[in-house]
């Protein structure tokens, strides 16, 4: 009888691991061990069990690693079919995220560059179909713009490019002004005059970036600038907080149609960090004071 029932429990679930023990020993033993209930008659039987895991590693191993996804997997079984699932949502929540990061940049990009008009609707299904990405990444990266500042929710409709009046631009400036110039003074009496000069090269890339004209990328590499240099106040919250002030005022021009920054104006803009990094390094309160405040209000105005 008992012969009888341990016939069926070979192939109920886990044929190819159970099909390797079948020949590891005479037909009685796998019937106690195949149950889990009678796990103390087991004894003279345990010796099947090691035989599995010689028997069943050929197969696994061939392709996956035999032993290497077993361990990643809690609760993984003498079965490597459940080792090949897991590798599987990784690159796909990976791809997902590195869509919406892409997206992310590409309407940083378009806003600072005045591809995406103030006070336009787009969609995120337009959007998608412009990216060649479908809605929801889009949408993520839109909602990331709405808690910035750069664009505001139309319910049923999709993401409004905000329009920045002179008013606001002031206001934006003088709270960064309240922000950074007593941290950059605070740095200014602390900072040895070498760690200022690690920041040269960043200072240089907005020039060239300036000189070339280009709006998207030197919205970036000022970003850069300013976050390299209040880092050094080792405030994350700060730090969070002056990004974002930032980047709030860098998105739109201030009004539709209004002239946007030409290469003259970012190559002064970008010739004002250099300027700001000689007065770190000369340890020239006053200097510093001027440049900070100025380089706030000229690049927001």
């Amino acid at each position: 009888m008992r012969a009888a029932e341990a016939r069926p429990c070979v192939p109920a679930a886990r044929v190819p691991v159970r099909a390797s023990l079948a020949p590891a020993g005479p037909p009685a033993a796998p019937a106690p061990s195949a149950a889990p209930a009678p796990a103390p008659s087991a004894g003279p039987p345990a010796a099947p069990a090691p035989s599995a895991a010689p028997a069943a590693t050929p197969s696994p191993a061939q392709g996956v690693g035999g032993r290497r996804p077993a361990p990643g997997v809690p609760g993984a079984g003498p079965g490597g079919g459940s080792a090949s699932p897991a590798p599987g949502p990784v690159p796909r929540t990976v791809r997902r995220h590195s869509v919406r990061g892409q997206v992310l940049e590409a309407l940083r990009s378009a806003l600072a560059g005045g591809q995406l008009e103030p006070g336009r609707v787009y969609s995120a299904p337009a959007l998608g179909a412009r990216f060649g990405v479908s809605a929801t990444p889009v949408r993520e990266a839109m909602q990331q713009l709405a808690s910035e500042g750069a664009v505001d929710v139309v319910p049923n409709r999709g993401f409004r490019v905000c329009v920045r009046s002179a008013a606001e631009l002031a206001e934006l400036a003088e709270v960064r002004a309240l922000i950074e110039v007593p941290v950059v003074l605070r740095l200014a009496r602390t900072v040895p005059a070498g760690r200022w000069e690690q920041l040269r090269p960043l200072a240089e890339a907005t020039a060239a970036v300036a000189a070339a004209g280009d709006r998207a990328a030197y919205a970036e590499a000022d970003l850069a600038f300013h976050r390299a240099l209040l880092s050094l106040a080792g405030n994350r919250r700060l730090l969070a907080l002056a990004e974002e002030l930032h980047r709030s005022s860098r998105w739109p021009p201030p009004a539709p149609g209004a002239a946007a920054p030409d290469r003259a104006a970012l190559a002064a803009d970008a010739a004002e960090h250099t300027a700001l990094l000689e007065a770190l390094i000369a340890q020239d309160l006053d200097v510093v004071r001027s440049l900070v405040r100025g380089h706030i209000s000229g690049s927001d105005a």
